[in-house]
């Protein structure tokens, strides 16, 4: 089992900001692509972001140029900057291990946007 800590999920307003983290072990890091993906209430589980260990990002259209994945590689972390918040984006946020080599999804962080 790949170790997963996920953190910094919360209640925020509409506009409002969060960061999630997501720390793993050193070698699972170094070698694996890392991704964020959300499942709101109702519907299916979607990328909101991949970053490759090259850093070459990908990220869904509906959080383009408000959200910002980043990896911190002195701390084996993966962050989401998540900026200008809507209600849409309420969804329980997973951290995965994105492969080639494991491919492992993390306990989930609630994220609410409600007023």
């Amino acid at each position: 089992q790949v170790p997963l800590v996920e953190s910094g999920g919360g209640l925020v307003q509409p506009g409002g900001s969060l960061r999630l983290s997501c720390a793993t072990s050193a070698t699972i890091f170094s070698i694996n692509d890392m991704g964020w993906y959300r499942q709101a209430p109702g519907k299916g589980r979607e990328l909101v972001a991949r970053m490759k260990t090259s850093a070459i990002t990908d990220y869904a259209d509906s959080v383009k140029g408000r959200f910002t994945i980043s990896r911190d590689n002195a701390k084996n972390t993966v962050n989401l900057q998540m900026n200008s918040l809507k209600p849409e984006d309420t969804a329980v946020y997973y951290c995965k291990v994105d492969g080639p080599y494991d491919f492992s999804w993390g306990k989930g962080t609630l994220v609410t946007i409600s007023s």
